[in-house]
């Protein structure tokens, strides 16, 4: 018979099999949306992500990407391996953890285990670290390159370190692997923060082991020292040694005129020279605590060290370096996260409070030539004190933010908030909405992907669901089964082995519920959070390990056997599983989808040569920068994201070449883009005394002068003002004319004078940086927007956009009607029809989640813009098959028909296609009215912005058919839609 050892091992490497191969099938072979996109193209070439970096996640994900050879598409896929093999290692060290966990459990030293008690251990393992594989968050980040995998992985790594610590007799061996735990989270650091998180619970498990005499105070001051060391971590390593270096800096540079970089030095010379004496006095004079405790510090700084190749790579200016930290200042400002702000904590203001003051805070050093200069001051506010409270969540006056404080908490209109609204957006929000929501998705089902989703009931009735709802592949229903056998397992942990359960709870705690009250999440999020949870659904997969344990125990005493009584509790348990695999499969198995790549490519091939984009967000930014860093398409193609537009180390960046991008026209000044100056927000001074437009090449040209009259004096400095509404731009005529830019069908529409309104009450910077970019480029390249950034501007430019694509090109022609279609017809034609990208995406299996059909829709829209375009030509041959190619590549079947497809139906009727026409509205009729009739006898909070498209797509249906002479089914459609409508 093998050992426990050995079956332990071998069973523990065939899980790693299984779940690593259930990633591997699963993965996306090109780069997801929002941040993978990014992390694959600064991996691929070591780039610097957004803050903090995940330097050591980069690293790996460079090795990764070696794999791929020349090929340059399979970059993506080798770096979202990275995520599938992290994965499968958290699931290899969650099952040996469970293993030991069972041990105490059962209280039977490792090893000694019988037949019949190795049976329930090895199925409790296997039954929780399965669950746990097939849990709806894990699985997700598991297939997809983001550092969430990773963390996962060093986190399950520190905990099975631990127990491993546990079981420990000679303290030497003790210490060194004290020492490898700090090694990891040293690590951990460069790949994410949570790993420290769980610093408390490890503390119980020192303490339990250390301390056979366990009492209250000694349990007190187990969390308060491993508090104290998670303190210590965050506050004197990760923050404190950076802070350090930077005084360091600044006062051998300023105050003693060393040259750059001498401050560090020397604190890394003194550091490494205490550490190194401190070690030897301790082995010296045989401090064991000491020495082991130093060792471990400097373990942990090793670790860490890995985010010198942020300062070293940014050093070179890559495409890629966002916050430019290249040198020490920079890189504090890097690693602390100062461009997301902060959050009140303890003690801070309501939504409605009132600022009574704004002073200046510490100083921000960049720099200079000879020394560092004081640039800018952070801003310190000062609310009404009547309106703070001690524990603020309803904190946060950004706009739209109120309106959802008030939604969850049933405050009207202009109502103040109070301690008790505090408490109830607390529970119902940020714990419910935002935490035990998630939970549920993960171990009892979730209703559908549209964002705000509830979770699964156990036998919620579906009979007048309609089937676009039922057949939603994220729809997954474990009648409950893992929650119920987790929750079994809780009971049953906490009734034989209280200090056991007493860690995986804190760990549960700690990774859930306490991050919610730290991350005090706003009202509103951009994307579900489920992802930052995935610690605190480890530590409960646990439990539904121990539930087998307790079934098994149950099944004891029926079945007299334990070893059968084992085994056909691993059997039954098996089911949990199963069902989550079962149910989970279709809406993770992202191993056909191409399309978030295929929508870059379509982004940048809407454009010209030697084009300036500008973008918004990260999906329509992240992907681009993949298909240009990576596969190295169309980089003569400029893309500026324009909240970063914002910052000056971004503007600075745009100045420089980027492969065949030549540098951005730009005029202004280092210093007068400089954050903290007078040009970071401008705004409209009514009494500037300025009638009329401005141009903006006058304008300009007074802000590159500095001019005075344009200052406008505050406590904390001056900042310059916009004198009018109203901008012009002239426009050389005879030059854009031999350029040839201007579509023959649109020459008469030429204007020698742009004039716009600015929107709100004032320009950002990157609306200024726009206005010089305008005004110096004289139409040599083509300026693009796209939908996000050409709403996100404070300039409405709309009457001089061309649509060419997903893009909308800025021209000096002129339209009145902004509303309807502006097509340059011939260029979009062959832009849509010759050089657009749809790989496998008329395939039904293939699943896409709500961000894809999104971008699917606005591709959609873009084929019926120009086919209605072409129809007002009377081009109608083309026109149809411009539709017929769009349904051809996104057919309904894929993703369900939308608003767009009332155009569908237009472009049809238009044509004399009444069959086809007759075919797309019945199809949209029936999904529409079907889930509009659902959604009214059904109060879905979440499903209203659904219900209200619904109504406005069969509203329009009746009003088609009125315009085309079909009145009997219109009154038929309107009456059907009445009933409903009255009953809302």
């Amino acid at each position: 018979m093998m050992s426990y050892q050995r079956i332990n091992n071998i069973s523990g490497w065939i899980i790693f099999l299984i779940a690593s191969a259930v990633y591997i099938f699963t993965i996306e072979p090109v780069a997801s949306f929002w941040d993978c996109a990014e992390f694959i193209a600064s991996a691929y070439k070591l780039q610097v992500p957004h803050p903090a970096g995940a330097p050591m996640f980069l690293l790996i994900g460079r090795m990764f990407s070696m794999f791929a050879s020349s090929d340059v598409e399979s970059v993506g896929f080798a770096v979202n391996l990275v995520s599938a093999l992290s994965s499968g290692f958290t699931i290899l060290f969650m099952y040996w953890s469970i293993n030991l966990l069972s041990h105490k459990i059962m209280n039977i030293k490792v090893g000694e285990a019988n037949t019949a008690q190795m049976i329930k251990i090895f199925a409790a393992g296997a039954i929780g670290s399965l669950a746990f594989t097939f849990s709806d968050s894990f699985w997700w980040s598991a297939v997809e390159a983001e550092v969430y995998a990773m963390s996962s992985f060093l986190i399950a790594l520190v905990f099975w370190a631990m127990l491993k610590w546990d079981l420990i007799e000679d303290e030497s061996a003790e210490n060194r692997w004290l020492i490898l735990i700090a090694y990891i989270i040293g690590i951990s650091i460069g790949v994410h923060l949570l790993n420290i998180v769980a610093l408390p619970a490890l503390g119980l498990i020192y303490y339990f082991k250390k301390y056979k005499k366990v009492t209250f105070k000694g349990i007190f001051f187990a969390l308060l020292i491993s508090s104290a060391i998670l303190i210590v971590i965050w506050q004197f390593i990760i923050l404190g040694v950076p802070n350090l270096i930077g005084k360091f800096e600044i006062f051998f540079i300023n105050s003693i005129g060393l040259p750059f970089g001498s401050g560090a030095l020397i604190f890394g010379l003194l550091l490494i020279g205490g550490l190194s004496y401190g070690i030897y006095y301790a082995i010296k004079n045989d401090k064991v605590t000491l020495h082991t405790f130093l060792l471990a510090f400097t373990f942990i700084l090793i670790g860490y060290s890995s985010y010198f190749i942020v300062l070293i790579r940014s050093n070179y200016n890559p495409p890629i370096d966002q916050n430019n930290p290249e040198n020490v200042m920079t890189l504090l400002s890097y690693l602390n996260r100062d461009q997301y702000g902060s959050r009140p904590l303890i003690h801070g203001q309501y939504f409605d409070a009132e600022v009574v003051s704004q002073d200046r805070g510490d100083a921000v050093y960049s720099k200079g030539e000879e020394e560092y200069e004081i640039t800018d001051y952070k801003i310190t506010t000062q609310h009404d004190p009547k309106r703070t409270t001690i524990f603020p969540r309803m904190y946060s006056n950004a706009p739209g933010h109120a309106e959802e404080y008030r939604r969850w908490t049933g405050l009207r209109q202009n109502e103040r908030p109070n301690f008790a609204d505090n408490i109830k957006f607390l529970f119902r929000y940020q714990l419910g909405h935002m935490y035990f929501r998630y939970l549920m998705w993960n171990f009892a089902g979730r209703e559908s992907d549209i964002e705000g989703a509830g979770w699964k009931t156990m036998f919620q009735d579906t009979s007048e669901m309609p089937e676009v709802m039922k057949e939603n592949k994220a729809r997954n229903n474990f009648y409950m089964l893992p929650f119920i056998l987790g929750l079994i397992g809780i009971f049953f942990h906490y009734k034989k082995d209280l200090k056991g359960f007493s860690v995986v709870g804190l760990f549960f705690f700690l990774t859930g519920i306490a991050l919610i009250l730290y991350l005090n999440s706003p009202a509103t999020e951009p994307r579900e959070r489920d992802y930052i949870y995935a610690g605190s659904y480890y530590a409960f997969a646990f439990w539904i390990g121990f539930g087998v344990l307790a079934v098994a125990s149950l099944l004891e005493r029926a079945i007299k056997n334990p070893k059968v009584a084992g085994a056909v509790a691993g059997v039954i348990c098996l089911i949990v599983p199963g069902i989550m695999a079962s149910e989970g499969w279709d809406d993770h198995d992202r191993s056909e989808r191409y399309f978030s790549v295929d929508a870059a490519r379509n982004y940048l091939a809407s454009c010209e040569p030697n084009a300036i984009l500008f973008t918004g967000g990260d999906n329509d930014t992240f992907p681009l920068w993949f298909v240009q860093e990576v596969e190295g398409f169309r980089t003569d193609v400029r893309v500026i994201v324009l909240s970063y537009f914002n910052t000056d180390w971004y503007i600075n960046q745009m100045r420089q070449n980027a492969y065949d991008s030549e540098p951005l026209p730009i005029t202004l000044s280092e210093e007068q883009v400089a954050q903290g100056g007078k040009n970071d927000y401008l705004p409209y001074m009514e009494n500037a005394g300025i009638k009329g437009a401005i141009p903006i090449d006058r304008y300009l040209s007074l802000i590159r002068s500095n001019n005075k009259s344009l200052e406008v004096p505050t406590s904390v400095g001056s900042y310059n003002m916009l004198p009018s509404r109203q901008l012009s731009l002239k426009v050389d005529s005879a030059h854009v004319r031999g350029l040839g830019i201007i579509p023959d069908d649109k020459a008469d529409m030429m204007v020698d004078r742009m004039v716009w309104n600015v929107k709100g009450n004032g320009l950002e910077k990157k609306d200024l940086m726009i206005l010089d970019i305008m005004n110096e480029n004289n139409w040599e390249r083509p300026i693009y927007f796209n939908t996000t950034s050409l709403n996100g501007i404070k300039m409405d430019l709309r009457k001089y956009v061309v649509q060419e694509g997903l893009t909308y090109r800025l021209l000096p022609i002129e339209r009145d009607d902004v509303q309807s279609e502006f097509v340059n017809t011939e260029v979009m034609y062959n832009n849509l029809m010759n050089d657009f990208h749809f790989t496998n995406t008329a395939d039904p299996d293939v699943y896409y989640n709500e961000n894809y059909r999104n971008f699917f829709l606005n591709h959609r829209s873009v084929y019926t813009a120009l086919a209605k375009s072409l129809v007002a030509e009377g081009d109608e041959k083309r026109a149809l098959e411009v539709i017929e190619f769009i349904r051809e590549k996104v057919p309904n079947e894929v993703v369900p028909y939308d608003m767009t497809a009332l155009d569908y139906i237009q472009i049809y009727l238009a044509t004399g296609n009444e069959e086809k026409a007759n075919e797309v509205m019945n199809i949209l009729w029936e999904q529409n009215f079907e889930q509009f009739q659902y959604l009214v006898n059904n109060d879905l909070i979440y499903m209203g912005r659904e219900r209200q498209i619904s109504f406005a797509i069969l509203s329009q249906i009746v009003q088609i058919m009125r315009q085309y002479g079909m009145n009997e089914k219109a009154v038929e459609y309107q009456d059907q839609l009445r009933v409903l409508y009255e009953r809302m």
